[in-house]
């Protein structure tokens, strides 16, 4: 059996964002210096590191990053960010509608839950937010074909699980968590804006206003 080094090396080569929603174990072990300076020991064999982001230190992600670029890196991290492009808009159209169908004031963070039977009810009982739900749909990252709210947000939540924004700690409930990975979306949305000057969210809530006209 690996110990919790073991497991939390294999985790970050497995491209596993690591926070304290998704490993807790982990991550309090990232946690102290010493246990993450061995992690950096046997990853910088590997020209790997242990990469961070987060606002404060009980909100920190952990992933593994490169040590130096050359050509096979930089090749790698152009198709992993050109992915991660492709899905941005439908992936912030989804934010927002969560966002909006809740009444939140801000994004949903790492470790927020999202409870589906209460967000269908209001999707269902909303015209606006079923137009937005049957738009997200047609998006090739999530690609539902039911036609009824329940098919489809239930696609939704399972797509954006497998791909690690949410888990589903128990099975049997219908209660989410969204994970550090969003938090890495956020950090990936702020660097577009700012090196392109695009307005990415504001672009994604226009075309979903459009939608709606």
């Amino acid at each position: 059996m690996l110990s919790t080094k073991g497991q939390v090396i294999e985790r970050l080569l497995g491209g596993a964002f690591i926070c304290r929603t998704t490993d807790e174990d982990g991550w309090r072990f990232l946690r102290i210096p010493a246990n993450r300076e061995q992690v950096d020991v046997y990853l910088g064999q590997l020209n790997r590191l242990v990469a961070t982001i987060g606002t404060g230190p009980d909100s920190e992600v952990f992933f593994c990053g490169y040590g130096t670029l050359g050509d096979a890196e930089r090749k790698t991290i152009s198709e992993q960010f050109r992915d991660i492009c492709q899905a941005l808009t439908p992936l912030v159209e989804w934010l927002v509608l969560v966002q909006d169908a809740a009444g939140q004031d801000a994004p949903l963070t790492e470790g927020m839950p999202v409870r589906l039977n209460e967000l269908q009810t209001v999707i269902e009982d909303t015209p606006a937010f079923r137009e937005q739900l049957s738009h997200l749909c047609r998006h090739r990252l999530f690609n539902s074909k039911s036609v009824d709210v329940d098919g489809q947000i239930k696609q939704i939540f399972k797509r954006l699980c497998d791909l690690g924004y949410l888990i589903r700690p128990n099975p049997e409930k219908q209660i989410y968590l969204a994970t550090g990975k969003l938090d890495y979306l956020y950090e990936v949305i702020r660097f577009i804006d700012d090196a392109e000057g695009l307005n990415l969210e504001g672009q994604a809530e226009s075309a979903v206003q459009g939608q709606l006209l």
